[in-house]
């Protein structure tokens, strides 16, 4: 079930299509990131947003069109390896018009989360964090689990409420 209104940004992912083909060409961000964490975060984004986005360490906010000219290896776990900056992801988010959505839902790790949640800062817009604190196996359940159940929201069974906020 689609959700108007509802942006969803999903991490990229460390494995990538250059992995087993290094001679692929530049390639969609949707089909990029080949590890299962992106694949059920995706499926995630498809089946419930309006609107989603991938949240790449190396180039920010990218719609899932966006063309990936080849492997990387940026995190926003290493600073050494030179994220994107603060500054440009708010600026992406003014020029995608990403705060415009009436709920911003984020999937992802901590380092990722912390990301968003400072990024959409400025521009005081609550975003939920609803499988916060899962180890990634648990949140991977959890998410099929809601996906399964037509529930964005629906998370392990000790947790009845979205997590929100740059603590969760």
């Amino acid at each position: 079930m689609k959700i108007e209104g509802l942006l969803v940004i999903i991490p990229c992912g460390q494995g990538k299509v250059w992995d087993n083909e290094p001679n692929r060409g530049p390639t969609p961000a949707r089909d990029t990131y080949t590890g299962t964490p992106f694949k059920v975060n995706r499926k995630y984004a498809e089946h419930f947003a309006d609107h989603w986005v991938i949240l790449s360490a190396k180039y920010g906010f990218i719609q899932p069109e966006f063309m990936i000219p080849g492997s990387y290896n940026v995190t926003f776990e290493r600073g050494s390896t030179n994220p994107v900056k603060m500054a440009t992801l708010r600026e992406q988010i003014r020029a995608q018009a990403l705060a415009s959505f009436d709920k911003v839902v984020c999937l992802g790790g901590k380092e990722y989360r912390y990301a968003v949640h400072d990024a959409f800062d400025d521009f005081k817009k609550e975003v939920c964090f609803p499988f916060a604190g899962l180890q990634q196996g648990k949140a991977m359940q959890a998410i099929n689990r809601a996906i399964q159940a037509d529930n964005p929201f629906l998370v392990l069974k000790d947790r009845s409420e979205p997590r929100v906020g740059k603590g969760s």
